[in-house]
């Protein structure tokens, strides 16, 4: 009995030295994690006590990290849904009237297939029911729908809240999205949400593209009807050339094309009854009233003759005008800023300053003391004060902006103008002041001093491109200043933040807001890496260690003694009991 007692004792005590041996290798994480990443996600009381939990901080889900706000994030992105009262209460749009959509064909995931497979020619929207765009395009979208009825095309609506799978796999990313759909292939409706652009945009999809006029009184009627007009003068209706205008009018969705061969309406159209054949005009309501074409008669040239002539010398920045602008296939832009006080004086200016670059640049007048309109997009390009402003747009795949430094006068605007075509501008982008104390554990960026933060060859860094009011970055902000807080003695790295609504970089794009950028060190002048893991500390951390150029080392705090004594004496039960329970 002795002997047996004595065997398992020893056996007991063997098996908890080799316990004792192994423990350390098992319980402590491999590779580059030597670190208890634990408390990296404990709170600064728990870390004081020593202790080793998970904090609560809110955590972004997918759908949050894509910046689903209604943020103005591109000059192009603004509009404001008309016809809507905003209850500030609530922060909701107030309920719009009835809508008669007996029209409008609803669609979901059990019926949408077969009814595009079905239907050779189908609008389809995808919309959400607290979308005040949503709301706001409905009644349009309706009462085009009424006006198609008996046209070879169906219009459609899907509720991509209860369709979420449906909306997914037609990539559907922004409410409302817009989809024309040809034999079962879709391409996005990027025009005017008004009934009429609707319209006119459907029977350019689904008829011939280009309307004959054979009277005077046809004529007639679309010169009083429409605002801007292309006619082809031409030997037969049929054949080459018509064909030509007809492929040419598919390209240009906001203006109608007609043709004649009566010498008659082409005199209404203010053409040469005798002109030689083929002929083209373009007719428009502005001042600047005709514009006659002079090249090859092929589709291409056509179409961007069309497109360079299509606006006004100045157009007047409005929700109408924007799609127009945004489509046109000249991108540079020269947006004079002025009050309604100064219109008068500044903008027959601006318009003479344009004829010098008529089909090369868009000139577009924004009346910043608009509330409505002209104060975002003043907003957007950072134009304060009501002083006359002059500035050089490059296009939203660019977006770099350029001012006109001195006075709004015609030779200041030409000499601009000219120096912005040839690229000969350095560009300008927003900055808030430089902060004259940047001690904290996130740094603070704007664009006065990104270079000097972001850009030191000897730092990795992380950045935070955020909005103020921007609910994603309100959530993410306890978790990024906690990591901050436990990186701050590593030199090698830098936490930083920018206001991307005050401040701009060419280096710091964000798609949506938060967007986290990583910038290593001896690389700066590769493209920065987006973020793409978990919003949490540990996350976070772990794609630090990863793709930092300086590898770094965090120490994990010391626990107290009282942790320690506690730790010690539950081991010591535990393997008291593991050893009375052997013997």
């Amino acid at each position: 009995m002795t002997s047996r007692l004595t065997l398992a004792l020893a056996l007991s005590i063997s098996a908890l030295l080799l316990f004792t041996t192994l423990s350390p290798s098992l319980s402590k994480p491999s590779d580059d994690e030597d670190e208890f990443l634990t408390f990296l996600e404990s709170s600064d009381d728990e870390q004081n006590d020593g202790a080793l939990s998970h904090s609560s901080d809110p955590q972004l889900s997918d759908e949050e990290d894509d910046a689903g706000d209604d943020d103005f994030e591109n000059y192009d992105d603004f509009e404001v849904p008309s016809g809507l009262d905003h209850d500030d209460d609530d922060g909701e749009y107030s309920r719009l009237p009835e809508i008669d959509e007996k029209d409008v064909v609803v669609l979901g995931e059990k019926n949408f297939s077969d009814f595009v497979e079905a239907n050779r020619f189908v609008m389809v929207e995808f919309y959400a029911p607290w979308c005040g765009h949503c709301q706001a395009l409905a009644p349009e979208y309706a009462a085009a729908a009424t006006e198609l009825k008996g046209e070879a095309v169906a219009l459609a609506k899907v509720d991509a809240t209860e369709e979420s799978e449906l909306a997914e796999e037609c990539e559907v990313q922004g409410f409302p999205t817009v989809y024309f759909f040809v034999d079962g292939e879709h391409k996005a409706y990027t025009g005017q949400r008004t009934k009429q652009a609707i319209v006119t945009w459907i029977k350019k999809k689904i008829g011939p593209g280009v309307s004959n006029i054979t009277t005077a009184d046809e004529a007639e009627r679309v010169l009083t009807s429409e605002n801007k007009v292309v006619l082809g003068f031409l030997e037969s209706l049929v054949g080459p050339e018509s064909e030509e205008l007809a492929a040419a009018s598919k390209q240009e969705d906001a203006v109608n094309f007609y043709q004649t061969t009566n010498p008659e309406v082409a005199k209404l159209f203010h053409m040469d009854p005798d002109a030689k054949r083929p002929a083209l005009v373009m007719v428009k309501s502005e001042d600047e009233k005709l514009s006659y074409f002079d090249g090859q008669f092929v589709k291409s040239a056509i179409a961007e003759f069309v497109s360079s002539n299509k606006l006004p010398l100045v157009t007047i920045f409005t929700r109408e005008s924007g799609s127009v602008i945004f489509e046109s296939h000249i991108k540079k832009q020269i947006l004079l800023f002025a009050t309604s006080n100064d219109t008068e004086k500044v903008v027959p200016i601006f318009q003479e300053a344009a004829k010098n670059f008529k089909g090369k640049l868009i000139f577009v007048y924004v009346e910043m003391d608009n509330e409505d309109v002209g104060r975002p997009v003043a907003d957007y390009f950072g134009i304060a004060g009501d002083t006359p402003k002059v500035i050089g747009y490059a296009g939203n795949d660019d977006s770099r902006k350029y001012i006109l430094d001195g006075e709004v006068t015609i030779d200041n605007i030409k000499a601009f103008g000219q120096d912005f075509f040839q690229d000969k501008l350095k560009p300008f982008y927003k900055s808030d002041p430089v902060p004259e104390i940047n001690d904290e554990d996130v740094k603070i960026v704007v664009g006065n001093n990104f270079d000097e933060i972001v850009l030191d060859e000897s730092k990795d860094v992380l950045l935070e491109v955020y909005a103020p009011w921007c609910g994603h970055c309100q959530a993410l902000e306890p978790t990024y200043n906690k990591l901050a807080k436990h990186l701050r003695s590593i030199e090698s790295l830098t936490i930083a933040k920018m206001d991307g609504t005050t401040n701009e970089h060419p280096r710091a794009k964000a798609d949506g807001f938060p967007t986290l950028l990583f910038f290593p060190a001896g690389n700066k002048s590769s493209d920065p890496i987006t973020v793409n893991a978990d919003r949490t500390v540990i996350a976070l951390y772990k794609f630090l260690k990863k793709h930092a150029s300086i590898p770094f080392k965090l120490e994990k705090p010391v626990s107290t003694p009282k942790q320690e004594s506690s730790f010690a004496k539950e081991s010591s039960e535990n393997s008291a009991n593991d050893l009375k329970d052997e013997l």
